[in-house]
């Protein structure tokens, strides 16, 4: 069962405007669509697939020429390639999620902090404190 899309179709399984679709496919991160008699694009799901995924890199800040280098190896199924910029991007996010789980500790910890400071609860804890330094 080959299904086939219009840009149309596309946009709304995607998310991404016609334009953008063009665009996409103006500067090669996707293959020119094919055409039917009326010169309107045909689409595939491997395309909707392909949109998604750019979709999922650009998410997570990969440089839209990295992309671009991504699907010219995808698309001449250089696949040693291709995992090779996965694994530095992977690594890159995985660095960035490490960061942020950092700053996300700090944050709670200050939220934490606060609701004591408005329940009165850290003046419970110095107070035991005090007394634990006085025995």
């Amino acid at each position: 069962m080959n299904d086939i899309f219009t840009i149309s179709d596309v946009a709304k399984k995607t998310g991404l405007s016609p334009d953008t679709i063009r665009y996409y496919e103006k500067i090669n991160l996707l293959p020119t669509a094919k055409r039917n008699e009326n010169n309107i694009r045909q689409y595939v799901q491997l395309d909707i697939d392909r949109i998604l995924f750019i979709n999922h890199l650009k998410r997570t800040q990969m440089p839209l020429k990295k992309i671009q280098e991504y699907m010219k190896f995808s698309l001449a199924k250089n696949e040693e390639a291709c995992k090779a910029i996965l694994e530095e991007h992977k690594n890159q996010i995985t660095s960035q999620v490490t960061d942020l789980q950092a700053t996300l500790d700090i944050i709670n910890y200050k939220i934490t902090h606060f609701q004591h400071i408005k329940t009165g609860k850290i003046n419970e804890q110095v107070e035991m404190e005090l007394n634990d330094e006085r025995e």
